[in-house]
């Protein structure tokens, strides 16, 4: 493609781009078979998307396959997740950057799955399914449910600031230990704040960037952070204590034929049975009963 193409194409672009009258455009449009985005009551069509719809719906001779992407999950770190990665045997490594850097990458190709946890809307339990439906590239996705769990304030043991809550932590002064920008534990406390309408610039900020939940966990036992938000199971697994905030979704977002490889059943016949149920109520703050479901199908 020529660096001079347009990165978005017009209606009557893409009729062209793809060898169709503009009316039958207008019906894929219409039925959601084509990948498109209206801006300002015009639709656009991104090329890159359109070539992945195209490479999608391709008939392939024997022995022809697609690129598959690497046997990757990338996004959230996640305690239970880790657990059931190691003890399924299902052969996919871990790539923890975060919510939006792992659904970056799945956009990319340059992982199989993305576990994600995002709370770009006001309800928290639908916020996964809505960013994969507003991801254009993401025509062919699939969100399948791992688990809900508890998301909270992380607080030295014996809460020495008398911590309450998060507009009592901001009172006090204490120092927030920080993730990554686009992490879901960044995201849920931007949420927060503006939510219960805590004035962000009288936050205090330590040093340096968190980038997982166990790194905010740690900043907060060695004293450089006074609290941060991280899941209950982060909080036990390092002795800290714990304010309950909120139960999120935790997801797995991938293309649709990453379904059905080998790698990834094996790790969903793992999730359905008892062993991650057990370890689940080990580490605590899990609810598995969605755990497995198709969320999303695209």
């Amino acid at each position: 493609m020529n660096l001079q193409d347009p990165v978005y194409l017009t209606t009557e672009e893409a009729a062209g781009y793809l060898r169709l009258k503009d009316r039958k455009l207008y019906e894929l449009v219409a039925t959601g078979a084509v990948p498109c985005t209206k801006v300002s009551g015009k639709w656009l069509f991104p090329r890159a998307a359109l070539d992945r719809w195209l490479e999608a719906g391709l008939a392939r001779p024997d022995g022809m396959q697609p690129v598959s992407p690497p046997p990757i999950i990338g996004g959230s770190q996640d305690s239970l997740l880790e657990v059931v990665v190691r003890d399924s045997g299902c052969g996919l490594a871990l790539l923890a950057e975060g919510s939006q850097a792992g659904l970056d990458r799945l956009v990319r190709g340059e992982v199989a799955i993305a576990a994600i946890h995002l709370h770009a809307t006001p309800d928290n339990d639908e916020a996964n399914p809505a960013a994969i439906r507003a991801e254009p590239g993401l025509f062919d996705a699939v969100v399948i449910g791992f688990a809900r769990r508890e998301q909270g304030l992380l607080v030295a043991p014996g809460n020495p600031l008398d911590i309450t809550s998060l507009a009592s932590a901001v009172a006090k002064g204490a120092r927030f230990a920080r993730r990554q920008r686009g992490a879901g534990a960044q995201l849920l406390l931007n949420s927060l704040i503006e939510r219960e309408a805590v004035p962000e610039q009288a936050m205090v900020v330590a040093e340096g960037i968190c980038a997982t939940g166990q790194d905010l966990a740690l900043a907060i036992r060695t004293g450089r952070a006074d609290c941060g938000i991280a899941s209950r199971a982060i909080a036990s697994a390092f002795g800290l204590e714990f304010l309950p905030l909120v139960w999120e979704h935790v997801d797995l977002a991938m293309r649709r034929r990453t379904y059905f490889e080998p790698a990834t059943q094996t790790l969903l016949g793992w999730m359905r049975g008892e062993a991650m149920r057990a370890r689940a109520r080990e580490l605590g703050g899990y609810d598995l009963s969605r755990s497995g479901a198709v969320r999303l199908n695209r």
